[in-house]
């Protein structure tokens, strides 16, 4: 199929096809066309609320979900902040000289758990 076959000239059948010859007031609506084609409302939607009054209630209800939300970060922070400041109830004795520190996994262990006197191992690590 050539470019010669093709006529872009001709309107195909989907296209509204306009007559030059006619005035353009004809083609457009006249008060009883956009009588006919308004919507009568339903009965019983007198109390359907607007789109601002619908957007007006999310905004607020955002508001106040957000506002609980800081209270509860704020409320989490000062109880972390209040356990950091208590005294630790254990007493934190110094290591004794029957233990050792392993190197491989740093847990205090005594003496006879000590594998590898050179790297510092404990049984369980070596």
């Amino acid at each position: 199929m050539s470019a010669d076959d093709i006529d872009i000239d001709d309107p195909s059948e989907d296209e509204d096809v306009v007559d030059e010859d006619e005035p353009i007031e004809d083609l457009e609506p006249n008060a009883d066309d956009l009588a006919e084609s308004t919507v009568t409302p339903e009965p019983g939607l007198e109390n359907v609320e607007s789109i601002q009054d619908i957007l007006a209630k999310q905004e607020s209800q955002e508001e106040q979900v957000a506002a609980a939300e800081e209270e509860d970060d704020a409320a989490l922070a000062a109880m972390v902040r209040d356990e950091r400041l208590e005294p630790t109830e254990s007493r934190v004795v110094p290591i004794q000289e029957t233990e050792f520190t392993c190197k491989r996994c740093f847990l205090v262990k005594h003496r006879s758990q000590l594998a590898d006197k050179k790297k510092m191992l404990c049984r369980d690590c070596a």
